[in-house]
This record gives C-alpha cells, sequence and structure tokens, in this order.
C-alpha cells in the first residue's frame, strides 16, 4: 500500500480519518507528527513537501499566486467569527474597533489568516482604516517576497507578542497563536457583546469565516484522479460521525463547545462543499486582495472546487 503524507490539525471532525487504514484500493494515509500547524503551513506554501496538508486558506492563495502545484478541497476545518479573538487590556476601555486606529496591535504574522478576517470584518462592519494601526509581529511571513504595508513593525528577534504585552509595550493582540499566546496578562475581548454581534452578522451576511482547508498537491492528483473525491466523502462522513456523537463527549475541547453552542445558530456547524462555504470564500478573497496579499480577486470556484461525480477534481487555477 501507498501511503501518502499526511499532516492535520488535531481535529475531532477528523478522528475518523485517523484512524482509516485505506482510504481508496491501495493508497493510505502517512499521518506526520508536527509541533505547530503553522509550520507545516509554510512548508506547503513555499516547497510542498507533503502529499496532503491542512493550510491556512489566506496562505493558499498566496501560495497559488505564486505558482505552488496545489489544489484545496471545499472541507474548511477550523471555523470561528472573528468579533472576537482580538483582546485588549483589561481596563483599557476601547469603545469600538475603530479606536483601534493609532495603536499597536500583536499578531503572529501580517499574513496571518485570523488578522486578515479580523482586518477586513472591522473594516466593514466599523470602518476601521487598518492603515491607521501599527501591526506588530513576532515572526517573518511565511513567504519571503509578501510585499509588507509600511504600518507592519517586526519585534527584535526572538522576542514575542506576549513579551510585549508583558513589558506593557502593547496592549491590544490576537488571542492564542495568533498573537498573545501565554502572555502573563489579564485581556478582555475589544469586542464585548461579540456573541450577539456575530450572530447577527451571520444572519445578515451569511459569512462564517474559515481557519483552514485541505490541499492535495496537484501531482498526486494525477497520479490518483479520484483521491479528491475519496477524501471528500471520507471527511464528511467523519465529520457526520463526530457531529452525532458531540453532546457525548465526556471531556469536550474548546472547540467541541463552540460546534455545540453553534447549532442553534446553523444546522451544520462545520458545512462542507463549495455551495454552502461561497459566501465565505468570496470575503476571504476580497479582504485578502484588498490588504494586497493577493493581486486579483479570483473566482472563487476557480480554486475551491467540488470533486465531480467520478471522484476528481478540476485543479486549482489563478483566474
Amino acid at each position: 500500500m501507498e501511503k501518502l503524507k499526511t499532516v492535520l490539525g488535531k481535529h475531532g471532525q477528523l478522528d475518523n480519518v485517523r484512524a482509516r487504514t485505506e482510504i481508496m484500493p491501495g493508497i493510505g494515509l502517512d499521518l506526520l507528527p508536527v509541533k505547530r500547524m503553522p509550520d507545516a503551513y509554510r512548508d506547503m506554501a513555499r516547497t510542498q513537501p507533503y502529499d496532503i496538508c491542512e493550510m491556512a486558506p489566506t496562505m493558499y492563495l498566496m501560495a497559488l499566486e505564486r505558482g505552488a502545484e496545489i489544489t484545496a478541497l471545499p472541507v474548511p476545518m477550523t471555523r470561528r467569527f472573528r468579533h472576537s479573538g482580538i483582546k485588549v487590556r483589561k481596563g483599557l476601555g476601547l469603545a469600538s474597533p475603530k479606536a483601534l486606529e493609532g495603536m499597536k496591535v500583536g499578531v503572529r504574522n501580517y499574513s496571518v489568516t485570523a488578522a486578515v478576517w479580523t482586518r477586513g470584518i472591522f473594516g466593514d462592519d466599523y470602518g476601521l482604516d487598518a492603515g491607521k494601526v501599527t501591526w506588530v509581529t513576532e515572526e517573518a511571513e511565511n513567504l519571503d517576497d509578501i510585499p509588507l504595508p509600511p504600518n507592519v513593525r517586526r519585534l527584535a528577534e526572538g522576542r514575542r507578542v506576549a513579551d510585549a504585552l508583558e513589558s506593557g509595550e502593547l496592549d491590544v493582540a490576537f488571542d492564542g497563536l495568533a498573537g498573545a499566546g501565554d502572555a502573563a496578562v489579564e485581556m478582555e475581548e475589544l469586542v464585548m457583546d461579540h456573541a450577539a454581534v456575530e450572530q447577527q452578522w451571520f444572519r445578515r451576511t451569511g459569512i462564517y469565516p474559515i481557519h483552514g482547508v485541505i490541499v492535495v498537491r496537484n501531482d498526486v492528483i494525477r497520479r490518483y484522479p479520484q483521491l479528491p473525491g475519496a477524501l471528500y466523502a471520507l471527511f464528511d462522513q467523519s465529520k457526520r460521525n463526530y457531529l452525532e456523537r458531540l453532546d457525548s463527549i465526556r471531556d469536550p475541547s474548546r472547540d467541541d463547545k463552540r460546534y455545540m453552542g453553534l447549532r442553534a445558530l446553523m444546522a451544520d456547524p462545520l458545512p462542507y462543499g463549495f455551495e454552502p462555504n461561497r459566501q465565505s470564500f468570496d470575503a476571504l478573497i476580497r479582504y485578502a486582495f484588498e490588504q494586497k496579499l493577493i493581486g486579483k480577486c479570483v473566482k472563487p470556484e476557480s480554486v475551491f472546487a467540488d470533486p465531480g461525480p467520478n471522484g476528481d477534481i478540476q485543479l486549482a487555477k489563478w483566474i
């Protein structure tokens, strides 16, 4: 059996994928461990060392524009609304995201998908001019030739966003891996009523932010034309099984709890397929273009196509 080199995040909806020894006759997955998923995203964007890999969607778009021979399946992994996730020092008392203008905001790197979503949403909903915010980063961008705007400033080598928060240099940062990490600072959400705001925003726009997609190298697809369909079917069934057992999970993770809560807002908190995600793909492409991370607004169907009835797929095209 040929085993395809594969990197996947630790998501509950992938439990059955990980347990599967064969995904189609003679083909299995060689699941490789990585310390941090962002490192796998970077490697896939630069050199495509894996056959199949979860990848940040903004990084996928940027890599495609630069000629990477990869194609995404429309099976989004992590989903999270982005009015939340940007934290301020407790008691800072910013009136709205518009008040970030003139301030410094910590983020892992400028092109991280969480920041692309948040800058776009805050621009649409609050009139934030992201060019008037200083974006303070701790890591190099995943692609060396990204033309960063002049309001991006890198911390000194070895310093983290968490360090800048603890020293008082920063009062605002993205949470978790996107920025603040394990900073020993008491922080609170910038948008305090984010849960209600996010529900209203979803009902108004239909946009449900995507933070990971599954990409396959084009040479692997050419060798096994039915692989995309087999992967899609496997991921979809694993997701359905996960949602069916969601209420019975004894020690639910933060993601499990989020998806439990989202069922009141949408029938499927992890929708797969192009059409259920069209508005989200459209929005992310527009935001990446407006933030000058990609050079044009490509057609979403040219880069996030569904597998066909025979399991084959249209290879991604930058059109």
